[in-house]
């Protein structure tokens, strides 16, 4: 393959592994009915007038299947942590006992398991559109070099090829909403 059309191929293989990288963190946050600490993962708490992510200011660890326990550095922020929580709307509440902050993660009901579904597709299909999107690029990016002088057949090549990898990763991004629709639905 051309090395104009590889670098373009190894450009988009290194946007599409970002794409399904984000795509396992977005699913990691959609709760499946077990206490997990990355379902705290986007909380950003007020820390002496900065928002700090709430890993960076306390100890997120499971205390059991159902339980999640915090323990902040510095006690004074147990109050803003629980606020930050709430304010989070994640429907969990949490429960200060002075030293540290329990969440107890509740069952899920059978509606709210198919809306927790939905919300895992509706990331896998933001997902696939991205790398729809990055395939576009790429072979825009092709045709680019094309008309800039590289012969049609390794143009036509490095398409073929762009499309097989477009390919793999969308089974890749089925294969993680398949296994966390799976996760959600055990009961």
């Amino acid at each position: 393959m051309n090395p104009l059309v590889q670098s373009c191929y190894d450009n988009t293989k290194a946007q599409m592994e970002k794409a399904i990288n984000h795509l396992e963190s977005e699913l990691a946050k959609v709760r499946a009915g077990k206490a997990n600490p990355s379902m705290l993962d986007g909380i950003m708490v007020d820390y002496y007038g900065a928002r700090t992510p709430l890993s960076q200011v306390a100890n997120v660890n499971t205390q059991d299947a159902r339980t999640l326990l915090i323990q902040p550095w510095d006690k004074s922020t147990l109050d803003l942590i629980g606020k930050a929580i709430t304010e989070a709307n994640l429907g969990l509440n949490p429960q200060n006992d002075g030293n540290v902050i329990r969440i107890n993660i509740p069952p899920l009901t059978e509606e709210r398991r198919k809306e927790l579904v939905k919300k895992a597709r509706a990331e896998a299909e933001t997902c696939k559109v991205a790398l729809r999107t990055l395939r576009k690029e790429a072979n825009d990016a092709v045709k680019k070099l094309k008309t800039n002088g590289i012969p049609e057949d390794e143009a036509k090549e490095g398409e073929a090829k762009i499309q097989i990898l477009t390919d793999s990763y969308v089974v890749k991004c089925d294969k993680h909403l398949e296994i966390k629709e799976k996760e959600i639905m055990t009961v």
